[in-house]
């Protein structure tokens, strides 16, 4: 009996040992292509069809981007590709200061190492990964040859873009004065696969039993292109390390503190001439 038991605690830890080597082996590449609809509000209510056209060719590398998402079961990259400007031939520099960096993720310990620049300087963003309160359904349907399960939240807004800023933040601040205004929320869908079993994701999104291949929130939809597991050349996830560290908050502050000293300068220069 006592070698009965004995072999098969061997086969068990047999196929247990070899399992486990290759989860932590276990490493993708997932492509993203994301579009975002371009709001001209009231405003574009005015323009001719042609106006409208031209301002989209003039923002194209804004509304729609390319990122690449490297993985394993426990930490991920996400990084977005450089475009080149279609009207000057630079950069989108300007852009650039409002757009997401470097975001590394790690699910297992919930949290997040993001690099942002902001006139010159840069900055190291830890804090911690926004716990998403997923609803996950039943219906589905086939991205690529994966089969998807289709999954929905609200989530605060501020989390979703608090390393995107406007102007326009500046006024609405100025409207809300003392009062705290009430949070605002974002429906979020996302489609998931349990064929890839890793809870990671593009972008803010995360904690599904499943890699995400496309999630749609507010005006933007990121959709997976393609998908390579364990790839020949295997890609180190190292999270960033370079600049001056705050958290998401504390960052938030220092940007809208800039601009405010920005828009004051501007205005206070008109008022002398």
């Amino acid at each position: 009996m006592k070698s009965l038991l004995f072999k098969i605690s061997l086969l068990v830890l047999f196929f247990f040992i070899p399992s486990k080597i290759e989860a932590q082996k276990f490493q993708g590449k997932a492509t993203y292509m994301s579009k975002s609809k371009m709001e001209l509000g009231s405003w574009g209510a005015r323009m001719s069809e042609e106006q409208k056209k031209q301002i989209a060719a003039r923002l194209k590398n804004r509304l729609e981007k390319t990122y690449t998402l490297t993985f394993n079961m426990q930490e991920s990259m996400f990084l977005e590709e450089e475009k080149i400007d279609a009207i000057s031939g630079a950069t989108d520099s300007w852009g650039g200061y409002f757009s997401r960096g470097d975001q590394y993720k790690n699910v297992k310990e919930s949290t997040l190492a993001q690099s942002q620049e902001f006139y010159g300087k840069r900055f190291l963003v830890k804090d911690s990964l926004y716990k998403i309160d997923w609803k996950m359904g039943t219906e589905t349907k086939k991205i690529g040859n994966y089969t998807c399960y289709k999954a929905k939240a609200f989530v605060p807004t501020t989390e979703l873009n608090w390393y995107s800023f406007s102007w326009g933040d500046l006024r609405q601040n100025d409207k809300e004065g003392e009062a705290k205004p009430e949070e605002k929320m974002t429906v979020v869908e996302a489609w998931y696969t349990p064929q890839i079993p890793v809870a990671q994701g593009p972008a803010e999104f995360w904690g599904l039993p499943g890699l995400i291949l496309e999630v749609s929130a507010d005006n933007t939809t990121l959709l997976c292109t393609e998908v390579v597991l364990n790839p020949t050349d295997k890609v180190n996830i190292v999270a960033p390390e370079k600049g001056t560290e705050a958290t998401k908050g504390e960052y938030v502050t220092i940007v809208r503190e800039k601009m405010l000293e920005m828009r004051n300068n501007r205005m206070g220069r008109r008022r002398g001439r």
